[in-house]
């Protein structure tokens, strides 16, 4: 058997034909700094859109007078964005010399139209929603001790909160009897949450985290009396209600 009829046998390689998707980018400009940008823009609209994408280089619509095209420098380029270039489309013997350097396949100018690439806007991601919960109701004495939390929503308390009990809210409180314990709203920096008190007596209100101890709040002229409880900046309003 001879090496010819071996190799037909057992051929080292085969010849198969396959249609693939290549992207021609067709340069207006030889500026690669712009360019650079707007493929960091492109980019920014669909980050996968440009991975390893095989690219051929159409360099044969550059205006004259430009200047000599770098073009190791503009591969570098389309590979920092991903798109890896297979070959270029040149009709200049400084281009076309260029990519010999480089052992790059060098195709003629092509008189057929290219379909342009529109990339649509990326949607901005829509913000999650607050997770809200009904309020929370409270019908019986808040003893001295205890904690009752409303997560998500409005604390609403119909009976008296003894000093050393604690309520907090990621919303609003509402007391609508004594309150002689401590009372902390928008726990979570709601600053537009609001305490809401029948006879003020507490050991602490607090707002996002801005708060007044029972000893400023003994010299408010409203102590003892219906208040309403607000946040102005990083001070806590108290106000007749």
């Amino acid at each position: 058997m001879s090496q010819a009829d071996l190799l037909e046998q057992d051929p080292v390689f085969q010849l198969k034909g396959s249609m693939l998707a290549i992207t021609v980018m067709e340069l207006a400009h030889n500026d690669l700094e712009r360019l650079d940008r707007q493929l960091s823009e492109k980019v920014a609209q669909a980050p996968a859109f440009f991975s390893n994408t095989p690219l051929v280089l159409a360099l044969d619509k550059l205006p004259e007078g430009e200047g000599e095209l770098d073009l190791a420098e503009l591969m570098a380029v389309c590979r920092k964005h991903g798109l890896r270039t297979l070959a270029i489309r040149a009709n200049r013997e400084a281009d076309i010399s260029a990519a010999d350097a480089l052992d790059l396949p060098v195709l003629p100018p092509s008189g057929a139209r290219e379909r342009l690439i529109e990339l649509a806007p990326a949607k901005p991601a829509k913000p999650a929603e607050p997770e809200v919960k009904p309020t929370r109701i409270i019908t019986t004495p808040v003893r001295g001790g205890q904690q009752v939390y409303a997560q998500g929503g409005d604390l609403i308390v119909l009976a008296p909160v003894s000093a050393g009990a604690e309520l907090l809210a990621d919303g609003n409180i509402h007391v609508y009897a004594p309150m002689r314990g401590r009372a902390l709203a928008g726990i979570k920096g709601n600053l537009s949450a609001r305490i809401f008190c029948q006879q003020m007596g507490a050991e602490l209100l607090s707002i996002a985290g801005q708060y007044k101890v029972a000893e400023d709040l003994r010299r408010d002229p409203l102590w003892g009396q219906a208040v309403h409880v607000s946040l102005s900046g990083d001070v806590l309003n108290i106000t007749r209600l």
